[in-house]
């Protein structure tokens, strides 16, 4: 998995099935979006069905405003021992699914999803992107 050039540290662009991998591979990340005319970026706890991310959440800011505009979801990695570091970014749309029928929703929300955040999440929210980039440097 470490196509870095050890000689270079040259940034490398990851596959999509590299960044697909690398999303399966942990369970907090972050998402952006417009409130208003700011940016707000959230940590969330996820899992992943291939290439869509869901999350849970509650009442308030990600529930009122994902779903009102696209949305970009981020995860990363940076090891201090091998020097190594990613970045996985999903831009897309954000649909609650909470209580969709379909099989699809239903589906996802079987994933195990485990809030870190104190409260009730009872709203699953799934990230459906249009585009997946990924990056991987090793600092020399």
């Amino acid at each position: 998995m470490d196509a870095i050039d050890p000689a270079t540290g040259r940034l490398e662009v990851l596959s999509e099935d590299q960044c697909l991998e690398l999303l399966q591979s942990r369970e907090l990340g972050r998402i952006a979006f417009a409130v208003g005319d700011q940016t707000e970026i959230f940590p969330m706890n996820y899992a992943t069905d291939g290439a869509i991310v869901v999350f849970r959440t509650a009442p308030g800011t990600k529930l009122d405003n994902a779903m009102a505009g696209r949305v970009a979801f981020e995860v990363d990695d940076w090891d201090p021992e091998t020097k190594v570091g990613w970045s996985v970014v999903l831009k897309g749309v954000a649909q609650e699914v909470t209580t969709g029928i379909d099989p699809f929703a239903s589906a996802l929300r079987t994933l195990k999803v485990s809030p870190s955040a104190p409260g009730e999440h009872e709203h699953w929210i799934g990230v459906y992107p249009s585009e997946i980039t990924g990056r991987r440097f090793r600092r020399t």
